[in-house]
């Protein structure tokens, strides 16, 4: 499995730092992973990339010439040491360009920034708000695997009943539960359990690409699950990412 959706269930969810925190799990164990963003209203993957951002996922988006979109021109490297490549593709655009990138005509070039990214990557992920847009419903439809993510709250498990149904509704992939902000617990049919991360400023994230506390471990589970990868974890113990296979 190459290509995952990741869906906020509902606002606030933590899906873009779950998102960029999971390319960077995989980044470290050596392989090579695109982030693009969907999430065109709180264009949050943005504010984890520092200095000028010439051309962003909706200019790629709305370009009415650009054919088969030219993914290299929209994305920005992390740095990563020796690991692999981590490039995420923000979307940071006036509301005007918002707009035109939520027709259904920029829809399919997303749906081909998907394609295009899979074809030179390892892993795509791709950050999704909750899915009531053209963008978010090409992300769905296009990627290999769909994971919805929640605040382990009463909202939290209402907003994935919503959105289960949303999905089957524009035919995406049957969705994993990424369970975000838990208390440490250990959840039943989730495909993992991530608790709150210390660290919270944008400018320090992700950390998953260094830190080695009981936050990475959730991630690391939880692509554990998802990618259907074995990173060789010992999850009760530190330096849990230490023994990721390279």
């Amino acid at each position: 499995m190459t290509t995952l959706s990741l869906v906020g269930a509902v606002g606030g969810a933590g899906t873009t730092r779950t998102t960029l925190e999971s390319a960077a799990v995989l980044a470290r164990t050596g392989r090579d992973v695109c982030v693009l963003d969907a999430a065109y209203a709180t264009q949050g993957l943005a504010d984890h990339v520092s200095g000028r951002l010439d051309t962003d996922v909706t200019a790629l988006c709305t370009d009415a010439d650009a054919g088969t979109p030219s993914l290299a021109a929209g994305l920005v490297d992390v740095e990563t040491d020796d690991a692999g490549r981590l490039a995420v593709c923000p979307a940071r655009a006036p509301f005007e360009r918002l707009a035109r990138a939520k027709t259904p005509e920029a829809a399919q070039r997303f749906g081909s920034l998907v394609e295009t990214a899979a074809d030179s990557f390892d892993h795509v992920l791709v950050d999704v708000p909750p899915v009531a847009a053209n963008q978010a419903v090409a992300a769905v439809t296009t990627t290999d695997r769909v994971a919805l993510v929640a605040p382990d709250t009463p909202r939290g498990h209402d907003g994935l009943a919503r959105q289960r149904d949303r999905l089957a509704d524009v035919g995406a992939p049957d969705p994993e539960t990424v369970l975000t902000f838990t208390d440490g617990g250990d959840p039943e049919d989730v495909a993992g359990a991530i608790p709150e991360a210390d660290t919270t400023d944008p400018r320090e994230v992700p950390v998953s690409l260094t830190a080695d506390d009981s936050f990475v471990a959730g991630v690391a589970r939880t692509c554990e699950t998802l990618f259907g990868a074995s990173f060789d974890l010992d999850t009760d113990e530190p330096g849990v990412l230490d023994r990721i296979g390279r």
